[in-house]
């Protein structure tokens, strides 16, 4: 039995998902194998687009690998993050210039400033909008996200939170997104936690991805990274590959 660990932003998801990789997929699980979605989205999300997109899964790893549902839906693992953390680095975030706060939690749920009427805001991105004073006590949540206009700058947010918070969080950029977890988490320790749940060993785990929070698990990992993925990621990975499909086809010839 052999793992695929594979992004979906920029790599499953990369020109859409048709009948091509569904197959390809198909194949994998009927060789005995898992295929496993590894993503920086809330794990609910990702349970959603791969019911709407309709192709096989067993496991979803959410929240950059704080969260692991099978395919019953069911949370099989969680990384949760100190509770009474939420509230200062949210502020935080704000000193830096951001302008909201998308936080991991049973669902997920944004974060607004003072001075912003959410009365106002359209809520299709999100349950339930609050500000830092009408916030609940959150006694569980997994990650909390935001995001700058630009690379630099996304980066520049990166490295003041790992500075300033990091002993209790873990901050990953992807594109102009900053990705917040609890310190130990990436998404190279959701897939050793995946090979506890399924009695897999380190050999049997391969890793796809195209980004700049993928780079624990393409580090870690026998890996691919996407041809048309960030340029650091595809100097770290064992191997390229223009889609999951051709990665498939390729492993699946060499077992």
């Amino acid at each position: 039995m052999k793992i695929i660990g594979s992004d979906f932003d920029g790599t499953l998801n990369h020109n859409g998902i048709d009948d091509t990789k569904r197959r390809a997929i198909e194949a994998w699980r009927k060789a005995g194998n898992v295929f496993a979605l590894v993503s920086g989205r809330h794990v609910n999300s990702v349970r959603d687009l791969h019911i709407q997109q309709n192709f096989g899964c067993d496991y979803f790893v959410g929240s950059n690998g704080a969260v692991i549902m099978d395919a019953n839906n069911q949370v099989v693992h969680a990384d949760v993050c100190d509770p009474s953390m939420l509230v200062p680095l949210i502020e935080y975030l704000y000193e830096l210039g951001c302008s909201v706060g998308l936080v991991h939690s049973v669902d997920f749920f944004d974060v607004f400033p003072e001075n912003v009427d959410i009365s106002t805001l359209k809520r299709d991105h999100s349950p339930d909008s609050y500000t830092l004073k009408s916030i609940p006590a959150i006694p569980y949540y997994t990650q909390v996200s935001t995001w700058r206009p630009t690379f630099e700058e996304a980066a520049l947010v990166s490295a003041k939170v790992r500075e300033k918070f990091g002993e209790y969080f873990n901050p990953m950029q992807n594109g102009l997104n900053i990705d917040i977890v609890r310190a130990d988490v990436n998404k190279a320790k959701g897939l050793y936690r995946l090979m506890e749940l399924v009695g897999a060993t380190y050999d049997d785990v391969i890793t796809v991805g195209d980004n700049v929070n993928d780079y624990d698990m393409i580090k870690e990992f026998r890996s691919y990274a996407m041809e048309s993925g960030v340029q650091s990621i595809k100097d770290l990975a064992d191997f390229t590959t223009p889609g999951v499909a051709e990665l498939i086809e390729r492993e699946l010839a060499e077992r």
